[in-house]
């Protein structure tokens, strides 16, 4: 492969990157704001599986995290995106969750950029998980509420 197509393809790379960051911020953003109820039903109705791959660009994360988030294949995955399918109900409550959480995040740390940057880094204070990865479940997702609440108290973490 050439230098130039090997930089084209980095520059594309990019440009999805901060594509799928505008909307998934945009879609963090809209969480907040609505009732449980409203969320509640659009989890169950399925969010489209782009934003899933939305999210996944905003962290830069790897096919291992992907499994482990949506607990489905790679394949599976993009047949729903090609077909533009919706989530199922946990795949879209983890979605849920995770922004919900990287909104939080955003609004501690005031900046996007720091929120992914601690979402997507092992933490003693959790140990050693990284934050995002604990939003697979409710449980691991309070832990991670709890980091980020002491942090914005000023208090260790």
């Amino acid at each position: 492969m050439s230098f130039a197509t090997e930089q084209h393809r980095s520059k594309r790379s990019e440009r999805l990157r901060i594509l799928g960051a505008e909307e998934f911020w945009a879609f963090s953003s809209v969480r907040c704001a609505l009732r449980d109820s409203e969320r509640l039903l659009q989890i169950k109705n399925g969010f489209p599986a782009h934003l899933f791959q939305a999210m996944l660009r905003t962290f830069n994360l790897q096919e291992h995290a992907f499994a482990v988030l949506l607990n489905i294949s790679m394949a599976t995955f993009e047949r729903r995106v090609r077909e533009q399918r919706t989530l199922g109900t946990a795949a879209s409550e983890r979605l849920d969750r995770i922004a919900t959480v990287s909104h939080l995040a955003e609004k501690v740390f005031e900046n996007r950029d720091a929120a992914v940057q601690w979402m997507a880094r092992p933490n003693k204070a959790i140990g050693g998980s990284l934050p995002i990865m604990l939003c697979e479940t409710e449980i691991g997702a309070r832990q991670v509420r709890r980091a980020l609440h002491a942090l914005d108290s000023g208090g260790i973490v």
